[in-house]
């Protein structure tokens, strides 16, 4: 009897910045759901894990932008990228989030351990600044020309075009990528993880699997491009890494001098993995250390290759640091899924998204399903086009897969009433196919078992195409009339196969295999017997239209851009650069205001535009009360032609913002400015 085995199955944790796209589902969550559904339809003990990332500098940019909270941004997408996670099918034993309290307890916990082992360094350093948007920039917030391959647009922290870690201050000519200015360097102290030190045996663990003494793990069956980035990295030799921010929005520093500063998200997100884990065992009475530091369990982390270092190198020396956890058994890293030619890109919207993808092709998520894993980016780059799409769903799922079970069932129905037949005399055509049922399934278990997801659907679907061949060589249709046992064997064995095609298509299309289970009515049949009932036949799968594929195309180069306000007025008519140069506006700060005394909704304001003092009539008073204006800031156009107004000229016009309702708001510049000072 095969030995059951516990494991601790991760998916990178998707950042709550916005929802998935196809990229996502291909690069760490789809490979991980069909591996974990391989396991337990094992038997074996598998913890499924995953969660919100909703830390770090991008989150409060995010919020200042919409003028709302972090904790409302990560709140939102949380809730639409679990639910598009749950619509799709992918199975997590437990979705949690790094905002939850156990969370912060968690990691602010193995910060402790590690701080009170002597882990860290305590340096304090110039790191860049962003005078615009006063805060310090996390390394992924900096980009600049690489020192070593001269490549525009590496990150203060890797260069991805040629692999090397970089530090933010080492970039030529660095940019915020908040602000698009060079940023300053200001002086700050932070706690860093002294990688240096941790080469050697990251080394021999990486090459060889060999931890402490013992074989951890087998490297052959790691993916080259992993291994090879984790030595390069190794190679070239690691350095000292922050692993704190000065940022107010994340896990709190838990030691002295640690106030205002948060752990770095890189730090705290992979032990995202370990509080998820210790709330679904809290739910389902289990123990959360079997799954974290027994030796006896196998951790495999399944992510995309930006998150190889994370878990390949820096994960593992904060896991043996503390000394009680297990180190991962694999790290099944895809590379990246392009999109119709082009890189996918969420800033141009040059995605799909899980969710539309769901709302314009509704019930059809095994037909993604099989075509992301046909295509699966699993050793290079791989792409993503429509018409790519529409084919494989036609040509092979239809034609192939459906036909093949339509077949097969309506003609049992059509001879033998829908049940199955007795199955006579086997020839070795018949032996053949039978026993093709269990070399595939057992060919599609060992590729599973080298997360080589992408070859074990092939396998699949070659069964398939056999199940076709097959009743096309034996032709029951026209032998019924002259040899009806032989007609009772070709189709029980045919039968067979749509069984067996149901188990070993299960890990992949778990939807068509309930189907197929269903219209053979059969639960936890291993075999049809003579004279088993089956359900009517209905298509399993529904061919996709040219305008289908069109409409998606369409959409993808002509994005609709949602309103994010129905009620806001239409633009105006399109102006040139040249008619905006025409309009001086400056700063401006009201000095006096009285009620016009003709107008009930009028103000007379005396303003200091920089140039002169002059006055101006605004319809505020609605809006304003007189002293409450004395001393504001505002935006003002003072190239306006004066006018008399109810008496008294008025000279430019104080700009304002309006609601939908009707209020009234002054435009005025976010810190205190010279009067005259230019709005460009």
């Amino acid at each position: 009897m095969e030995e059951k085995k516990r494991y601790t199955i991760t998916a990178a944790l998707p950042y709550a910045n916005g929802p998935l796209h196809l990229g996502h589902l291909a690069g760490a969550y789809l490979p991980a759901d069909i591996f974990v559904r391989y396991l337990k339809a094992k038997g074996n003990d598998v913890a499924f894990i995953c969660g919100s990332d909703e830390h770090g500098a991008a989150i409060t940019l995010r919020a200042k932008k919409e003028d709302c909270t972090p904790q409302e941004i990560v709140d939102k997408n949380h809730e639409i990228i679990k639910k598009s996670f749950a619509d799709f099918g992918i199975d997590f034993d437990i979705y949690h989030r790094t905002s939850s309290k156990l969370h912060h307890e968690t990691a602010s916990q193995i910060f402790k351990d590690l701080y009170d082992k002597g882990s860290f360094t305590q340096e304090t350093t110039n790191q860049f600044f962003d005078q615009e948007h006063q805060q310090f920039l996390a390394d992924r917030y900096v980009t600049g020309t690489c020192p070593k391959c001269n490549s525009a647009g590496a990150y203060g922290d890797q260069c991805e075009k040629c692999g090397s870690s970089l530090n933010a201050n080492e970039l030529i000519n660095p940019i915020s990528t908040l602000s698009g200015k060079t940023p300053v360097l200001k002086e700050t102290t932070h706690w860093f993880l002294p990688m240096n030190k941790h080469e050697k045996w990251l080394k021999t663990w990486i090459e060889t699997g060999i931890l402490d003494g013992k074989q951890q793990h087998d490297p052959t069956k790691w993916r080259k491009q992993v291994i090879g980035q984790c030595k390069s990295w190794i190679d070239n030799g690691l350095q000292p890494r922050s692993i704190t921010r000065d940022l107010d929005w994340g896990v709190k520093v838990p030691v002295e001098g640690g106030e205002g500063k948060v752990l770095y998200v890189w730090f705290d997100a992979p032990i995202g993995y370990i509080s998820a884990t210790k709330q679904w065992a809290a739910d389902n009475s289990k123990n959360w250390e079997d799954y974290w530091k027994d030796s006896n369990t196998q951790l495999i982390h399944f992510i995309g290759k930006d998150n190889i270092v994370f878990h390949g190198i820096i994960f593992p020396i904060i896991l043996k640091e503390h000394g009680d956890f297990i180190l991962p058994t694999n790290v099944p890293a895809n590379e990246f899924l392009n999109l119709e030619g082009d890189k996918i890109s969420t800033s141009r919207n040059w995605a799909v998204w899980l969710h539309e993808y769901l709302e314009d092709f509704p019930n059809k998520q095994d037909e993604l399903r099989y075509v992301l894993t046909s295509i699966a980016p699993e050793t290079k780059d791989s792409e993503f086009t429509w018409k790519d799409f529409q084919a494989r769903v036609n040509n092979e799922l239809v034609a192939i897969l459906g036909n093949f079970l339509n077949r097969s069932i309506v003609l049992t129905h059509k001879y033998f009433e829908g049940k199955v037949p007795e199955q006579g005399v086997l020839t070795d055509y018949d032996n053949q196919v039978l026993q093709a049922i269990i070399s595939t399934q057992n060919r599609v278990d060992e590729l599973i078992e080298s997360y080589r997801f992408r070859d074990a659907q092939t396998e699949a679907m070659t069964l398939a195409r056999l199940g076709n061949k097959y009743l096309a060589d034996t032709e029951p249709w026209k032998l019924v009339k002259t040899d009806e046992t032989r007609v009772k064997t070709i189709l029980n064995v045919s039968l067979q196969l749509c069984l067996g095609l149901s188990e070993i298509f299960k890990p992949f299309l778990p939807k068509t295999s309930s189907r197929i289970k269903q219209f053979l009515n059969a639960t936890n049949e291993t075999v049809l017997t003579n004279q088993h009932q089956l359900n009517a036949a209905e298509l399993l799968f529904q061919k996709i239209e040219d305008e289908a594929v069109e409409a998606q195309i369409e959409k993808l180069k002509n994005p609709t851009v949602k309103q994010s306000n129905p009620k806001a007025k239409p633009m105006k008519e399109e102006i040139t650069f040249d008619d905006f140069t025409k309009m001086d506006i400056r700063v401006a700060t009201i000095l006096a205001a009285e009620k016009h005394p003709d107008a009930d909704k009028l103000l007379k304001l005396t303003v200091d535009t920089g140039i002169d003092i002059r006055t101006v009539v605004s319809g505020i008073a609605e809006h304003y009360k007189p002293e409450d204006v004395i001393g504001k800031q505002v935006s003002m156009l003072v190239n306006l032609a004066p006018r008399k107004i109810r008496g008294i000229e008025s000279k430019g016009m104080i700009l304002m913002a309006e609601n939908n309702e009707g209020s009234l708001a002054f435009i005025s510049p976010e810190k205190a400015m010279d009067n005259g000072g230019e709005v460009k």
